[in-house]
């Protein structure tokens, strides 16, 4: 059984809005020239280029991929031992965007992510994310049964 997590947008919210649009415009744009052809592309990779993790608990690896377009997976696998350890780190991401009258959005994204660690208790693979303390520690007690490996 293969779990899914999606983690993070490449380019934040304000990028992955501003993707999404230039794509529909780009949609509109295409029956008129072909240029509409560079905008699709260009949306389509801002808006919606990501982070995923996959488990695979019965084979016992994981796999950190970026998701270019969406839809193209780059990333390996990585067999889970038993020396490695899984641990709960609070992530406080900041997106900043300026408007044309030179204003500031500062958007604040909040959470807690787990890790897998490794043996010199070195970050190698965000696993989950969560906004609450409960859904996460719920979460890692699972990984933890289902990897078998330990909780720093």
């Amino acid at each position: 059984m293969v779990q899914k997590n999606k983690l993070d947008k490449a380019f934040g919210p304000v990028g992955t809005i501003a993707g999404i649009i230039v794509f529909a415009v780009g949609f509109y744009i295409l029956f008129y020239s072909y240029a509409g052809i560079i905008a699709i592309l260009i949306g389509a990779f801002v808006g919606f280029t990501g982070t995923t993790t996959y488990i695979d608990i019965t084979n016992k690896r994981v796999k950190h991929s970026t998701d270019i377009f969406g839809i193209i997976r780059i990333g390996n696998w990585v067999n889970v031992e038993p020396s490695m350890k899984i641990g709960i780190k609070k992530s406080t991401l900041a997106w900043r965007s300026y408007s044309q009258s030179n204003r500031t959005i500062d958007i604040a994204d909040k959470n807690y992510k787990i890790y897998l660690y490794g043996l010199n208790s070195n970050e190698i693979i965000p696993l989950y994310k969560a906004k609450t303390l409960d859904e996460i520690q719920s979460e890692i007690e699972k990984l933890s049964k289902n990897l078998d490996i330990e909780i720093i």
